[in-house]
C-alpha cells in the first residue's frame, strides 16, 4: 500500500522498479539523439524571450530531470518552448528595462510562481481547468503566438536592431530600416541558410535533426571565416552549472508578476497536458491531469530556483526522442547529462554562433505553430467558433499575449452563457407507432393530448435563463390549442437551479395556479430534487409533483382528466 503511494507521488520509482535491461539501449540513444536538438532549441528560446542564451540551458536541464522523476508520462519532455517565448517577454521586460540580469530574476520568479499555482492547482484538483481554452482558442492563440515571434525575430535574422514593442511597431522599424538598406548580407546569408537547412532536412529519410545540422554548420563556417565580426554573435557562454539567480527581487515584482503567471501557468498545463494525454493513449493507458499540473508545477518551480525560466511540454523535442525509440523518463535524464557536460566542457563553442542562426531555428519552430486547416474547418463548421478563432489570433498578436488569451477565455465563457442563456426549448407531443414523445418543431404531425402542454427545455436553470425559461411555458400555454390543465416540464435536460431561477419557477407556478393550471416535472434528475429542498420549496412542489417518466405523468393527467 504504501509502496503504491510513492509510485504514484515518484512515478519514476515504479518505473525503475519495473525497468527491462533491454530499454537501456533504446533510452541512451534517444537521450543522446534529444541532446543535439536542446543545446540550440534551449538558447534559441531563451534569446526569443529576451534573456541571455545560457538561460535556455538551465531551463533544459533542470525541469527536464524533476519532470523525470515527478511526471506521470512516460516519455514526455518539458523545457522552453516556442508557445511560451512571447509571453515570458511581454511579463518580464517591460518591469526589467535593459537590466539582463534582472531579466533573469525576473524570468526566475515568474517560473516559480507559475510552479507554485500549478502545484495549488495539483492539490485543489483543478486538473480540469484547461476547458476554459477551447479548441478555437487554442488555434487562434497559436496563430498568433506565431505571427508574434516571426515578426519579434525577424530583425535578428536581418542582422539589424528595431526599438520598439509592439508587433505592428516592430514590423513597421523593421521595414523601414529595410528601405535604408540597413540590412546585414552575412547574417541575412547564415539566417537564410538556417532556415533552408532545417526545412529541407525535414523531406530527407534520414532522421537527423535539422536544427543540430544548421548550427553545427553555422558555427563552422563563422569560426572557418573568422566573421564574428561581421554579424551579431551569441559569445561564449558561462561555464558552469545552473544555480540560483533571483538577486533583486522585490515584492512589487511578485505582484507584477502574479497576473502573467496565473495565465501562463494556464497555457504551460494546456499544452502539457494535451501532449502528455495525447502520447499516454497511444500506448493505451491514462494519465491523471491533476498528477501532470503538480510535475509541471515541480519542474517550473525548479527551474525558476536554478537561473532557468517557465517551461512546458515540447511538441516538437518529444518526437525526437520518440524517433529515437525512447521507452521512459531516463531518456530524458540522459539527455540533461549530456547538456550539463557541454555547459561544463565546452562552453566556448558558441563564441561563433550566429544569433541571426538563433533567430532562424525560432522562426521555423513558429511555423510549425500555424494551423491555417483548422481554420477553414471552423468556417465550414461554426460562425461562432471561427469568431472566437479570429478574436484570440487578433488578440494575441495586436492586443498583447497575455491580454489576448485573457479576452479570448472571456469571449468563450461569454459564448458558454449565451448557448446556456438561449438554449433549444420546444413542445413534446406523440407520434403514431413511435414510442415516447417527440419534438412539435421537427414533427408537426405529432397529437397533443387535449389539455396539456409538454415543454421541454435543454439547459440547467440559472440567473440568466431562468425568465427565458419561464416565457417559454407561458408562450406554450397560450398557445395551446385547448385550454391547458397541466404543463409537465419534461426536466431531464435541466441539471441544475439556482435562487434566482427559483423564484422565477415559484412566480410561474403561482401564475398558472391562479388559472387552474398544475406545473409538474417529469424525469428531473436527483440532485436537482435536492436543491429545490434546500431551498426551501419542498412544502410547494411536492413528492406528488414528481414523476419518473414523461409517459408516468401523462397517463397521471390522462387518469384525473378522464381521457384514459
Amino acid at each position: 500500500m504504501r509502496s503504491d503511494w510513492i509510485d504514484k507521488a515518484v512515478p519514476a520509482i515504479g518505473v525503475a522498479r519495473t525497468y527491462r535491461r533491454s530499454w537501456l539501449k533504446s533510452d541512451l540513444a534517444a537521450g543522446a539523439a534529444l541532446s543535439a536538438a536542446l543545446i540550440p532549441a534551449g538558447m534559441a528560446y531563451a534569446e526569443a524571450s529576451g534573456l541571455p542564451a545560457v538561460t535556455g540551458l538551465y531551463a533544459s536541464v533542470v525541469p527536464m530531470f524533476f519532470y523525470a522523476l515527478f511526471g506521470p508520462a512516460r516519455v514526455v519532455i518539458v523545457g522552453p518552448d516556442s508557445s511560451l517565448a512571447p509571453m515570458i517577454a511581454a511579463a518580464i521586460l517591460p518591469l526589467a528595462g535593459r537590466d539582463p540580469e534582472h531579466a533573469v530574476a525576473l524570468a526566475g520568479l515568474l517560473a516559480i510562481l507559475i510552479g507554485v499555482f500549478l502545484l495549488a492547482g495539483r492539490i485543489l484538483k483543478l486538473g480540469f481547468v484547461t476547458g476554459l481554452l477551447s479548441s478555437p482558442i487554442r488555434v487562434g492563440y497559436l496563430n498568433g503566438i506565431a505571427l508574434t515571434v516571426m515578426v519579434s525575430q525577424l530583425p535578428r535574422l536581418l542582422g539589424i536592431s528595431v526599438d520598439a514593442d509592439s508587433l505592428v511597431g516592430r514590423f513597421t522599424a523593421t521595414v523601414d530600416a529595410v528601405a535604408r538598406g540597413g540590412i546585414n548580407p552575412v547574417a541575412l546569408a547564415f539566417g537564410a541558410g538556417t532556415l533552408g537547412a532545417i526545412i529541407a532536412m525535414r523531406f530527407l529519410p534520414w532522421k537527423i535533426p535539422g536544427v543540430l545540422v544548421a548550427v553545427a554548420a553555422s558555427i563552422a563556417a563563422a569560426a572557418a571565416f573568422n566573421l564574428s565580426g561581421e554579424l551579431p554573435v551569441v559569445g561564449a557562454l558561462p561555464a558552469g552549472l545552473p544555480s540560483p539567480a533571483l538577486g533583486g527581487i522585490s515584492f512589487q515584482d511578485v505582484l507584477s508578476l502574479a497576473a502573467p503567471a496565473a495565465g501562463i501557468a494556464l497555457i504551460a498545463f494546456a499544452d502539457t497536458s494535451t501532449l502528455s494525454k495525447s502520447l499516454a493513449a497511444r500506448r493505451g493507458i491514462k494519465v491523471n491531469g491533476n498528477h501532470e499540473m503538480g510535475a509541471l508545477g515541480i519542474a517550473n518551480a525548479a527551474s525558476g530556483l536554478l537561473g532557468g525560466f517557465p517551461v512546458c511540454g515540447s511538441s516538437s523535442r518529444t518526437p525526437i526522442v520518440l524517433d529515437a525509440g525512447a521507452r521512459t523518463q531516463f531518456s530524458g535524464i540522459v539527455a540533461a547529462a549530456i547538456v550539463v557536460v557541454f555547459m561544463v566542457a565546452a562552453p566556448g563553442v558558441t563564441a561563433f554562433l550566429p544569433t541571426a542562426t538563433l533567430a532562424a531555428v525560432v522562426m521555423a519552430a513558429a511555423s510549425s505553430l500555424v494551423d491555417v486547416k483548422a481554420l477553414f474547418r471552423l468556417i465550414r463548421m461554426s460562425k461562432t467558433e471561427t469568431l472566437l478563432l479570429i478574436a484570440a489570433f487578433l488578440g494575441v498578436a495586436f492586443v498583447g499575449v497575455l491580454e489576448g488569451i485573457v479576452v479570448a477565455i472571456g469571449l468563450s465563457l461569454m459564448a458558454f452563457v449565451r448557448r446556456a442563456w438561449d438554449p433549444y426549448r420546444t413542445e413534446l407531443a406523440s407520434l403514431d407507432d413511435v414510442p415516447g414523445f417527440h419534438d412539435l418543431g421537427r414533427h408537426p404531425e405529432g397529437q397533443r393530448v387535449e389539455g396539456l402542454v409538454i415543454a421541454r427545455f435543454d439547459a440547467p436553470l440559472f440567473f440568466a435563463n431562468g425568465e427565458v425559461f419561464t416565457e417559454h411555458i407561458r408562450a406554450l400555454v397560450a398557445a395551446a390549442p385547448t385550454p391547458v390543465r397541466w404543463v409537465i416540464v419534461a426536466a431531464e435536460p435541466i441539471t441544475d437551479l439556482d435562487t434566482t431561477a427559483l423564484d422565477e419557477l415559484v412566480q410561474l407556478d403561482d401564475e398558472l395556479a391562479k388559472q387552474g393550471i398544475s406545473l409538474v416535472f417529469a424525469e428531473m434528475k436527483g440532485p436537482v430534487k435536492d436543491r429545490l429542498t434546500r431551498f426551501g420549496a419542498a412544502a410547494r412542489f411536492t413528492a406528488d409533483h414528481f414523476y419518473p417518466t414523461i409517459h408516468n405523468a401523462v397517463r397521471s393527467y390522462k387518469k384525473e382528466a378522464g381521457l384514459d
